[in-house]
């Protein structure tokens, strides 16, 4: 019994013990030191066909690919379409789904042409790197893009003012804000800085106030000027009457007498009541022979 285990064991690492021989292909400097061109013509004919058909097969996918990213982006675009109000969000989760298809796609592309698992996390962690480090400044501005989108300070049509740009917004991309101007000019405004910066938002509101500055000159009937800044905004079709328009004497200054109108209006037509509001002011003054002062000095010369 003891000498069959013990030559059961010698067996078995005798089996153990014999390691399968496999022989490796001679590279191209083997073949070429030995000299056999005509190996290595072949050798390079093969490794040829081989890496076009896996071109071929990739071109394929990717065309492939790309035609089928359209017909989800589509359908996507229509539900975002009928789910989604604001402008600004929609663009950005288009944005975000391109991207990602995109980026699904082309590691698919690398997986099935044949680069091994490892090597294609180890790629894929190496251009996240090097795509990090060039992009540090970008990756903030994507950041901002997300938290205006949870904070939502804004939605698409708003009309805000930000980072000294006053306009409409278009959009609300993947790095950048877009507005459009009233002189129909288009600013791309980075989502980091917007994000943290101070946002005046002048659509959230359904009125606003028009705030009218007006100066005569000193010795001008006070109640003439009052009476005629409060007719000037009662007769207007755009000003609000509640809250009621306000006429009052504000300030002394050197040279004149500030009154100050103030008056309510929709927020779409602050601008035309502006407008009008200046206009009108000015004509009725003139009419009523008010002077409108401009900045005196008085200088006295020394004598010698």
């Amino acid at each position: 019994m003891p000498n069959d285990i013990l030559s059961a064991q010698a067996g078995t690492s005798t089996t153990e013990s014999v390691a399968p021989i496999v022989e490796q292909s001679p590279t191209a400097a083997e073949l070429i030191k030995n000299g056999q061109f005509e190996e290595l013509l072949d050798h390079f004919l093969t490794g040829s066909i081989d890496f076009l058909g896996k071109v071929l097969i990739a071109l394929l996918i990717f065309y492939l690919g790309r035609w089928i990213i359209k017909q989800i982006v589509k359908v996507f675009k229509r539900m975002l379409n009928r789910r989604v109000d604001d402008i600004a969000l929609r663009s950005f989760l288009m944005n975000i789904l391109n991207i990602a298809l995109f980026a699904t796609l082309i590691i698919l592309i690398i997986n099935i042409v044949g680069t091994k698992p490892v090597s294609l996390i180890a790629l894929i962690g190496s251009i996240g790197l090097a795509v990090g480090l060039a992009v540090k400044d970008n990756l903030a501005n994507f950041a901002g893009g997300v938290m205006l989108l949870f904070n939502k300070p804004f939605r698409g049509g708003d009309y805000i003012e930000a980072q000294n740009v006053a306009g409409t917004v278009q959009s609300v991309g993947i790095l950048y804000t877009t507005l459009t101007t009233f002189d129909n000019k288009t600013v791309h405004i980075p989502n980091g800085p917007l994000s943290t910066g101070n946002i005046v938002n002048y659509s959230t509101q359904a009125t606003r106030r028009v705030d009218l500055t007006v100066k005569v000159d000193y010795g001008s009937d006070v109640e003439l000027v009052k009476r005629l800044l409060l007719d000037i905004a009662e007769k207007h079709p755009q000003v609000l009457k509640d809250p009621e328009p306000l006429s009052r004497m504000v300030k002394m200054n050197d040279s004149s007498i500030d009154f100050v109108l103030r008056v309510w209006t929709l927020a779409g037509d602050y601008w035309p009541v502006t407008f009008d509001l200046n206009e009108q002011t000015y004509e009725a003054l003139v009419s009523h022979g008010l002077n409108i002062p401009f900045p005196q000095m008085t200088i006295h010369m020394a004598k010698d």
